[in-house]
């Protein structure tokens, strides 16, 4: 099928997406995950956590066959901020409003507030993805919009995104890996793969929790209870009341996808003398193929030394490798990951600015940021937790 046989359709809501066509597009991906499904973008929109009035516009572009199946499709987002998105615009925004040159809105191809790379550009094939990255780029020009972004995508994505006439922008991120073709036996088998120094840190920081005398225990899928929910969401908050914020999240959000998605939820709860008093909650996946897990949401009521480690990273690590679990992706930045073996691996964006002279000035910015990124890989590697001979630290 040619580019100019499909059928765009520009849509205000991801309500007015049928969810067992999107899911099926997203099942086709080469990087599904459980934050691009229907039912996590629908509850982020109906409980009002990411819509019009928070400054998360949606403006989902469709492109359909002529037997009205859907070919590609992609969450767009016009902004009115760049909070929630974690791939930093600031400076480009400050520079626009200097120069007199309106900024905002922008548009995002994006799951907000989720900075995990996956699959963005749902197409059925090659043409298919190139025809919704153009359909996106005339969306954008038709509304005078500065900018589009494309974050934390596939390579796939950023390809097309490439042929397009978009620029690449580079950042890293901390995931832990499971040894193969021999996955790690048990925590003390991973602590093993570490050099000394790291494995004397690990075990400390572990050993002040139970001095402590704090406990873990950990609930899964429909097993997390209402209480538990309500208690996770307490601490969720309280984080974000710490910074000065509130919270991007509302309570309804995590009761919707608790409810529509609780084969893809693993909840740390932190006791002591049987009195909860932090969490950390943990998404999961096992879509194409691989077993995946991804650290989300930390929050504490009480002050414990070294128990964010703990509940945000070896709890998480131990279940792991108890479960058969390939990857551990501990979100976006966090220098202090490397030295729990969560090792660096390059993210990457796509994005288009309308302004001809923003564009040359943001595309000759970007060349030197990604040899700084290069180099940042670079001094980071020579850090590496792993003893000699272990698991190289980079994966494509």
């Amino acid at each position: 099928m040619s580019k100019s046989n499909y059928v765009i359709r520009v849509l205000n809501s991801p309500l007015e997406i049928d969810a067992g066509a999107w899911n099926g597009l997203l099942a086709q991906q080469a990087q599904p995950t459980p934050f691009m499904r229907h039912e996590y973008l629908a509850a982020l929109h109906r409980s009002g956590s990411a819509c019009a009035a928070t400054g998360w516009t949606p403006r989902f572009v469709t492109l359909w066959d002529s037997a009205q199946t859907l070919q590609a499709a992609c969450p767009l987002y016009l902004k009115s901020h760049s909070r929630g998105e974690y791939v930093f615009d600031w400076a480009w925004a400050d520079a626009h409003v200097r120069h007199g040159v309106v900024y905002y809105p922008k548009a995002v191809v994006a799951v907000p507030f989720t900075p995990v790379p996956g699959s963005r550009l749902l197409a059925r094939d090659e043409l298919s993805r190139l025809a919704l990255v153009e359909a996106v780029l005339a969306l954008c020009r038709e509304e005078h919009l500065s900018s589009l972004h494309l974050l934390f995508g596939h390579p796939l994505d950023l390809q097309a995104c490439e042929q397009a006439g978009l620029m690449q922008r580079h950042t890293v991120q901390f995931h832990w890996e499971n040894r193969g073709p021999e996955p790690y036996r048990d925590f003390d088998d991973f602590l093993a793969a570490l050099s000394q120094e790291k494995r004397k840190k690990i075990r400390q920081e572990r050993r002040k929790v139970v001095e402590a005398g704090v406990t873990l225990r950990h609930t899964q899928g429909s097993g997390i209870s209402a209480e538990d929910w309500d208690f996770f969401y307490r601490c969720y908050e309280q984080t974000y009341h710490e910074h000065g914020n509130a919270p991007y999240l509302r309570r309804d959000f995590f009761e919707e996808i608790a409810r529509t998605q609780p084969q893809h939820w693993l909840l740390f709860i932190a006791e002591r003398e049987e009195r909860p008093i932090a969490s950390s909650l943990i998404a999961l996946s096992e879509d194409g193929g691989e077993r995946v897990a991804w650290g989300r949401y930390w929050g504490a009521l009480e002050r414990v030394d070294c128990l964010h480690f703990e509940a945000c990273y070896y709890s998480p690590l131990q279940w792991c490798i108890a479960h058969g679990y390939q990857r551990f992706e501990g979100g976006a930045q966090g220098e202090h990951k490397l030295a729990r073996a969560l090792l660096p691996v390059r993210t990457s964006s796509a994005h288009w600015l309308s302004h001809p002279e923003f564009s040359s000035a943001i595309e000759r910015f970007l060349e030197r940021e990604t040899l700084g990124v290069t180099d940042y890989l670079d001094d980071l590697k020579s850090h590496s937790p792993l003893r000699q001979g272990g698991s190289d630290i980079s994966r494509p």
